[in-house]
């Protein structure tokens, strides 16, 4: 009898699991991973480096304090930085017939891509043999990760930095700047392979958001917001993924919101209830951002009220809008400024926060309006939209509900991608309301 329950186990998780795309292995991860990071380096860097004129870019980080950028250039075996890592990418110039040069200056290569250039035996202070490969180089622009606006760009810790000025030859001080915009343009950038890959990614994120809302996981007058919260928490490591954000999903109802927040927390969820989830996972280095709306049909209802399928209609119109004003070499704040004044004359109430997406969940590259900030953002605001760029389209519709007699938020996210072709939703997006219970065609 123990036998047969430990099979009807396996039988049950690989069903629950067939609901959802592939999910390859730790081992195939990595090899997934590798590959990418090595077409990366192979085809993307040069052209970023010789765009923001850069002909060295120098990356220095120790162990348990990571730069950012430095732990995307990390083989899939490194879970961290190693005592200190230090790499050293060189473009010999335009015209040669070689590529970048990947310098490590370490005891072993890092990866396949950069080459071990460093014997302790022969020199044992690692710094030092930093310097002697710089100066050997004699670089016209060094980058490092020192910057004023994008945290993601800023990984130099400052012991670092004193130790890198102290072994500099002293006519190369002045070559050394900010690598902030190259910094940016190596996170935000997306390739042709990571594009194959990401659809599935966001697919998967889709697929969990769905069993969350439904009557598999939800039982109206007994599961709790709360309650569904940690079951996307627990199905996230039940399929072996990693998340960058803890869930969160919130109530709406037919009562005033000071009502709603002196109820029990969390809230139990109940007929007529319009729900919203706000999830993201992290797969093969790449991760989603995703809200959605779903709605708990009340007895002797087969579909949402009218009233709020038109509300959500609403904030569909609103990410139209929005993402017909995707321009390459606009910045974030004309966007912004453009897509609200259209909203605005057609009778919406915008609250548009989009961010990039990719290598991290709030990412780098341009920004698209902050919560707090719908008159532009200073700095991240002020930067240029790129193609082959992926984004959180991130923004919320206010929408006055007659027979609730209050406002309601249609609080929308799906990740999306723009290049030449222009913008595209990942994986669609979110187009009616969720139906808890869904209905069944042959009842009635």
């Amino acid at each position: 009898m123990k036998y047969f329950f430990s099979l009807l186990q396996v039988f049950i998780l690989q069903f629950s699991l067939a609901q959802y795309p592939i999910i390859l292995t730790q081992r195939e991860q990595a090899k997934v991973i590798d590959e990418i990071l090595e077409d990366r380096l192979r085809t993307v860097l040069p052209g970023l480096m010789r765009r923001e004129g850069f002909d060295m870019w120098v990356l220095i980080s120790r162990e348990n304090n990571e730069d950012p950028v430095l732990k995307t250039m990390l083989p899939a075996t490194w879970l961290a930085a190693r005592r200190t890592t230090m790499l050293v990418i060189y473009d010999p110039g335009i015209g040669t017939d070689k590529g970048l040069d990947y310098l490590a200056v370490a005891r072993y290569d890092v990866g396949k891509i950069f080459k071990k250039s460093w014997d302790p035996d022969a020199n044992p202070d690692q710094w030092a043999q930093l310097g002697k490969l710089i100066a050997e180089r004699n670089p016209k622009k060094i980058g490092i990760n020192k910057a004023a606006h994008y945290g993601h760009a800023d990984g130099l810790t400052s012991n670092d930095y004193d130790n890198l000025q102290r072994v500099l030859p002293k006519n190369l001080l002045a070559a050394v700047t900010s690598a902030e915009k190259l910094a940016v343009a190596w996170l935000e950038t997306r390739t042709e392979k990571e594009m194959v890959l990401y659809p599935q990614i966001c697919r998967i994120a889709h697929a969990i958001i769905a069993e969350g809302f439904s009557d598999k996981v939800i039982q109206p007058g007994v599961t709790t917001t709360d309650d569904v919260v940690w079951w996307y928490r627990e199905k996230i490591k039940e399929l072996k993924l990693d998340t960058w954000f803890h869930t969160s999903v919130s109530v709406q109802r037919n009562e005033s919101d000071a009502i709603t927040s002196k109820r029990l927390q969390p809230l139990t969820i109940l007929p007529g209830d319009l729900l919203h989830v706000d999830f993201g996972i992290t797969y093969l280095r790449l991760n989603t951002d995703t809200q959605q709306h779903a709605y708990i049909l009340k007895a002797g209802e087969a579909d949402a009220p009218e009233f709020l399928r038109n509300a959500f209609a609403k904030g569909s119109a609103l990410q139209n809008f929005f993402t017909n004003n995707f321009k390459e070499g606009r910045t974030g704040n004309q966007i912004l400024a453009d897509s609200r004044k259209q909203a605005i004359d057609n009778g919406l109430k915008p609250s548009i926060y989009t961010h990039p997406i990719g290598y991290h969940g709030h990412a780098s590259g341009t920004t698209l309006g902050m919560w707090d900030m719908q008159e532009g953002v200073p700095f991240t605001g002020d930067y240029p939209m790129h193609y082959k760029t992926a984004y959180s389209i991130e923004l919320n519709c206010t929408i006055n509900i007659l027979e609730w007699k209050k406002d309601v938020r249609i609080q929308l996210e799906e990740d999306g991608y723009f290049d030449e072709t222009g913008f595209r939703y990942i994986d669609g997006r979110q187009t009616e309301l969720i139906l808890i219970p869904r209905p069944i065609a042959s009842v009635k």
